[in-house]
C-alpha cells in the first residue's frame, strides 16, 4: 500500500477521502446565523462555568453548592458518604462541560448565505513553505 492509496478514495479516484466528503455546513439565513452563534456561544460559556462550579463543589469540601446538597439531602432523610457525593458532582461537572462543547461544535457548523467557505475547503494552495 503506497502513500498515494492510503489518501485516494475508493476505486482510486484520486481525492483525499477528507476532500470527498468535507464539512457539512448548514447555509442559512443571516438573521437564524446570528441567533444559532450567539445561543449556542451562550449555552457554551455557561455550560463551562457551571461544570467548573460542579467540579470545585467535587473538590472542595466547604463548596456552597456541596452544602446546599448536603443539606439537601439531609432534609429529605437521605445521608451520603463524602466520596460518593464527590464522584457524582464530579460526574455531574464533567458531563455539562461535555453537553457545553457539543453544543457549541454543532452550532459552528453553520453558516450564513453568502458566507465563503472555511479555509480548508477552499481550492487555494497554501504558499506556506
Amino acid at each position: 500500500m503506497t502513500d498515494s492509496d492510503a489518501t485516494s478514495g475508493p476505486g482510486g479516484t484520486g481525492k483525499p477521502r477528507r476532500e470527498r466528503r468535507g464539512r457539512r455546513d448548514i447555509v442559512v439565513p443571516m438573521r437564524l446565523y446570528k441567533t444559532v452563534t450567539v445561543f449556542s456561544t451562550l449555552i457554551a460559556v455557561v455550560s463551562v462555568v457551571l461544570g467548573f462550579i460542579f467540579l470545585d463543589a467535587a473538590t472542595l469540601q466547604v463548596s456552597a453548592l456541596r452544602a446546599l446538597i448536603t443539606s439537601a439531602l439531609g432534609f429529605v432523610g437521605v445521608g451520603v458518604d463524602a466520596g460518593i457525593l464527590s464522584t457524582a458532582l464530579a460526574v455531574v461537572g464533567l458531563t455539562i462541560i461535555a453537553f457545553g462543547a457539543v453544543v457549541y461544535t454543532l452550532g459552528t457548523r453553520f453558516r450564513a448565505q453568502g458566507m465563503g467557505k472555511s479555509q480548508e475547503d477552499s481550492g487555494e494552495d497554501s504558499n506556506n513553505g
